[in-house]
């Protein structure tokens, strides 16, 4: 997390080749896909304790998206960016049914040998993690638009990390390989979200302060992000000392 992002020495405005390239170095220096945490996941040394701790927290935000997104949503007087960025909030809910993100985040939770009860109550998950996740809520409220839509470019890069994720689960924990329809699902849906707000920021960013705004807005999402990793990291890796009231793995096998 010390990588310094490199700004050029001038104040002209980027182009939108130029401004990608910024975007993508953000995603390259910060994004959480080095964090030890998932790491660790990836090279299948994880527990079961530690995955089930995984799924409870990030629970938490993954209920938050919607949310999130209902927020930028009313933020703007356009019907057609209304009509666009609706599709995120039905991604995660769903539509006719309860069959979105959420849901299907939750079964992968249950895989692990947790209860949705105890899940969905979000009763056992770590402050600084809680604090985080509210802390994205705070941003896309309190910020301008645009810096609300450029913190959601993390899905630039995140296809990559959802691809890596899967072969890791189906190699190292088979016994999630039947539960993962939620990376499945955001194999397609990040990258034509990405797009659509990729190009709102390149359209409205219309002066250099603005696009460092945005490009800064993707940088504080990441560290948000990040932070919620160091949070498991702590409670769950090194040194392992959950705060009181926190969920506690009940095992530690990794099975």
């Amino acid at each position: 997390m010390s990588s310094r992002i490199v700004t050029p020495a001038t104040d002209r405005l980027l182009s939108v080749d130029e401004l990608r390239a910024r975007l993508r170095q953000v995603g390259e220096q910060h994004y959480h896909h080095r964090h030890p945490f998932h790491v660790l996941m990836h090279e299948g040394k994880l527990t079961r304790g530690q995955l089930q701790a995984w799924t409870l927290n990030r629970y938490y935000y993954q209920s938050r998206i919607p949310i999130k997104d209902a927020i930028v949503l009313s933020r703007s007087d356009d019907p057609q960016f209304r009509r666009a960025w609706r599709k995120r909030v039905l991604d995660h809910d769903g539509e006719d049914t309860p069959e979105g993100g959420i849901e299907r985040w939750i079964r992968l939770a249950e895989a692990t040998g947790l209860s949705r009860e105890r899940v969905v109550s979000c009763k056992e998950v770590l402050p600084a993690v809680r604090y985080a996740v509210d802390a994205y809520l705070d941003l896309v409220k309190n910020r301008s638009l645009l810096e609300a839509v450029a913190s959601s470019l993390t899905e630039l890069f995140s296809r990559d990390l959802i691809s890596l994720r899967m072969n890791a689960l189906r190699h190292h924990y088979p016994w999630l390989s039947g539960a993962l329809d939620y990376f499945v699902a955001r194999l397609d849906q990040a990258p034509a979200d990405a797009q659509f707000a990729f190009e709102f920021v390149a359209n409205h960013a219309s002066t250099y302060a603005e696009q460092e705004l945005a490009i800064q807005a993707l940088r504080e999402k990441c560290d948000i992000l990040w932070a919620q990793l160091d949070a498991l990291y702590y409670a769950y890796v090194q040194p392992g000392s959950p705060t009181s009231g926190a969920f506690r793995p009940e095992e530690t096998r990794n099975v």
